[in-house]
């Protein structure tokens, strides 16, 4: 309802409302309603195997004369070419692109290229010979871009756009239009002389001619397709900031704000240099050669941003400090290190929104920041669609955007995974080294593409530490997990307290979730005590000996673990003196419910300190899951059986107790069923 009302309003206010919405609300929310209400065309014709084909493209050389498109009554179409630069990595004869035959018309082939066929959005070209593997050539591609609206090329009102992720650069020019081929392009534009048009990589020349000027844009830095931009308008304002570089600050680099009449982008000229050297201390220099940003010279783009390889496109007076924060995180995280594939999407959005979240660490201090990261959680928890951050289908499939682009999920999912991972690596500057070690990898991602197992074993590398179970279950596995907790407090006599905490997880959506807990317990006397212990294991037990009054008991008091649900309450963990009943003897309970489906519990009983070990086993014998194995004081105790991920069938669960004083033993097996 929110995005709905947001919507209503951009589009209905103009002025101050509008700049006060853009300003209040987050970037990533805005940035998530753009690119969900992009229409983009999907290809059917995408291999199995994808995202690897039989070349790889090295540069985009285009020809474009969209000199009419400035000119009532606004056209869409424009004659065009471009030269492909590709390495063959499979003999071949022939090479296949994508090109939407309802948005170009392609006209003949050159160079390498002696023949075509354009059928299905797929552009074949044979080549002259077969081509080997390692050999470099170019065909060129003559074209025309039709009258046709294609939400991907926009004209109006002496404006003109570009607008393409996920899959949109296939119907502007001829390209492999997947995330994991980056290219360097190189673009000739034909506007009138009253325009101003900006695109990818610096402004090489621009020549004028009478009433007419060509500007030509390099890219010295490969570009993913869905980055790729032009955006123009006549009479377009220009504004330019320089940011000196941190590594030699008598060089600088250009960062340009394009904007309609009525606009004053002061405000994020004001900080653009700052944030600059913010990020780039964070994650590394600025890799780029200028950087920039445009609003939208047409209607069309009622909202959002777009993150475009150093023009970012910003909505209609959208100079929004946090909008801008978000999509200029981007340069680092998307652009400059793109998704290998579209599973990896949350490399890009999740790292966006966390960044969002540091902008306000660096502007308002660290409450700022857990401020917003708690509503990022929240945000998630209320609207939570219950699919994982990464799904192996979408490398192939790319999902539909609502899907692809899903705020709960893609965006702020991703950004609070990112700070439980500076939780769980409990070191700040370890934390950052990891991001900036990404960032900063020349041979493995900087100015390339990275996959998600790509980014867990560089973390790893960094951390030295193996970090596959944290990114496992928080981004390749759905929702959360749900803590019913209990604690107990009790008196042992002269001045002698203890205190026992169960760690018990009860989701059935996802499986146990391994994390560290901090706990803290409030005395009658004296400071605080904060404990961080490592749950691997559901229904864990921990115990603490102390000769001062406990009062309270917290767990994770600073909320650091934000994506959960949580109680903790007073219940029988395992202590038993003055007043609670100790067993008499070792016993094993029948599991309730039996038969069960998928969760059962089973009781036991210790009656002295013992080292004890519950398990489950299938009729072979074969252990199938580990229950308990640790050390129990007196008392009774129930474990929760999870089987979601067992078949319906008979098993057994057996327990062996050994008294850790005297020779006392136990040992027992029950039979229980699970129905599906």
């Amino acid at each position: 309802m929110k995005a709905k009302l947001l919507i209503s309003l951009i589009l209905l206010f103009t002025g101050a409302v509008v700049f006060s919405q853009i300003h209040l609300q987050k970037g990533s929310e805005i940035c998530s309603q753009k690119k969900i209400n992009s229409p983009g065309v999907l290809d059917p014709g995408d291999s199995p195997g994808s995202p690897k084909h039989s070349f790889d493209v090295l540069d985009y050389k285009m020809n474009l004369d969209i000199r009419s498109c400035f000119i009532t009554p606004y056209p869409k179409s424009y004659t065009g070419s471009i030269v492909v630069k590709f390495r063959v990595d499979t003999a071949l004869s022939s090479i296949s692109l994508n090109a939407v035959n309802t948005s170009m018309q392609i006209i003949s082939v050159g160079l390498s290229g002696v023949s075509f066929t354009h059928a299905s959005n797929i552009l074949t070209i044979t080549l002259n010979r077969t081509y080997t593997p390692g050999e470099i050539t170019e065909v060129l591609i003559n074209y025309q871009h039709l009258n046709t609206s294609d939400n991907a090329f926009y004209t109006g009102n002496g404006g003109v756009f570009t607008d393409c992720e996920p899959e949109g650069a296939r119907k502007w020019f001829p390209c492999w239009d997947k995330p994991s081929d980056k290219a360097t392009v190189d673009i000739t534009v034909k506007v009138p002389g009253n325009v101003k048009i900006g695109s990818n990589g610096r402004l090489n020349d621009s020549l004028v001619t009478g009433d007419t000027i060509y500007y030509h844009w390099i890219s010295r830095d490969p570009v993913a397709t869905y980055l790729t931009v032009l955006t123009g308008k006549v009479n377009y304002n220009l504004n330019i900031v320089y940011w000196h570089k941190l590594s030699n600050p008598a060089d600088s680099i250009p960062i340009r704000f394009y904007h309609n009449s009525g606009e004053n982008p002061a405000n994020i000229q004001n900080i653009i240099g700052t944030m600059t050297t913010y990020f780039s201390q964070k994650f590394g220099e600025h890799p780029f050669e200028k950087n920039g940003f445009t609003t939208v010279p047409v209607s069309g783009f009622p909202w959002g941003g777009m993150e475009n390889q150093t023009l970012t496109t910003l909505q209609a007076n959208g100079w929004g400090e946090n909008l801008v924060s978000h999509e200029y995180a981007h340069q680092w995280f998307g652009d400059m290190i793109s998704p290998a594939t579209w599973a990896d999407i949350w490399l890009n959005e999740g790292f966006a929104t966390y960044t969002e979240a540091l902008w306000y660490e660096k502007t308002g201090g660290y409450t700022s920041y857990k401020n917003d990261i708690n509503g990022d959680a929240q945000n998630y928890l209320s609207n939570n669609p219950h699919w994982p951050i990464y799904n192996p289908d979408w490398a192939i499939n790319t999902p539909p955007n609502g899907t692809l682009f899903n705020g709960p999920i893609t965006y702020y999912k991703g950004a609070c995974v990112l700070h439980m991972l500076r939780y769980v690596l409990q070191d700040t500057n370890v934390f950052f080294n990891c991001l900036r070690g990404y960032a900063t990898d020349t041979a493995n991602f900087k100015h390339k593409t990275a996959t998600t197992d790509d980014f867990t074993a560089k973390i790893s590398q960094i951390a030295g530490q193996d970090l596959t179970w944290f990114i496992e279950q928080w981004v390749k596995q759905p929702d959360h997990p749900i803590y019913q907790n209990y604690y107990q407090i009790t008196t042992n006599g002269g001045n002698s307290w203890t205190v026992g905490f169960q760690a018990r997880q009860t989701q059935s959506t996802t499986p146990f979730h391994k994390m560290p807990l901090t706990l803290k317990i409030t005395f009658a006397t004296g400071a605080d005590s904060v404990f961080r212990v490592m749950n691997d294991a559901n229904n864990q037990y921990w115990f603490w000996q102390f000769n001062r009054q406990p009062l309270t008991f917290a767990f994770d008091p600073n909320n650091d673990i934000v994506l959960k649900t949580a109680t903790t309450t007073v219940g029988t963990v395992g202590i038993t003196t003055n007043g609670n009943e100790v067993p008499g003897v070792f016993t094993l309970g029948q599991n309730y419910p039996n038969p069960f489906n998928p969760v059962t519990y089973i009781n036991f009983d210790i009656p002295k300190n013992s080292n004890v070990s519950v398990r489950i086993y299938d009729i072979t014998g074969k252990t199938v899951q580990e229950i308990f194995n640790g050390v129990c004081a007196p008392g009774k105790y129930k474990a929760d059986v999870d089987g979601t991920n067992l078949a319906s069938g008979i098993y057994y669960y057996e327990i062996n107790a050994n008294a850790i004083e005297g020779s006392a033993s136990f040992k027992d097996v029950k039979k229980m069923v699970l129905v599906k």
